[in-house]
């Protein structure tokens, strides 16, 4: 069974960083686009930042573009979201997710995934 699995969260006071990772245990997954999505208490998943499969078109949400950037290592199966200047508000669990087609680009729908990980929780403090 294809699985994603998600690393890097934690307990981070406001203003700080964190990386996380999302490593595919298949390495076929290198072909298609991967994204982020994070799930607030209370809210409901939304689009983080997505890459497609040669790491060439990266999409971020708007308001997140000045802190948060994504990143894929097709070598070690790996996509990374790197987040600065963390804000309370960021305090989410991380998924880590993959495109349920090869080769197209990052859509911003969960329903455009097929394969995701158990997810991290990122915590910022403040």
């Amino acid at each position: 069974q294809v699985q994603l699995v998600e690393s890097g969260g934690g307990l981070v006071q406001a203003g700080g960083s964190l990386r996380l990772s999302c490593v595919a245990s298949d390495p076929t997954l290198t072909n298609y686009a991967r994204a982020w999505f994070r799930r607030a208490p209370g809210m409901s998943r939304e689009f983080v930042a997505g890459i497609d499969r040669s790491g060439d078109s990266i999409y971020i949400a708007d308001y997140l573009k000045d802190r948060f950037t994504i990143s894929r290592d097709n070598a070690v199966n790996t996509v990374y979201l790197q987040m600065d200047n963390l804000i309370p508000d960021d305090t989410a669990i991380y998924y880590c997710a993959s495109h349920k087609f090869p080769g197209r680009e990052p859509k911003i729908d969960t329903w455009d995934y097929s394969v995701w990980g158990q997810g991290t929780q990122v915590t910022v403090s403040s």
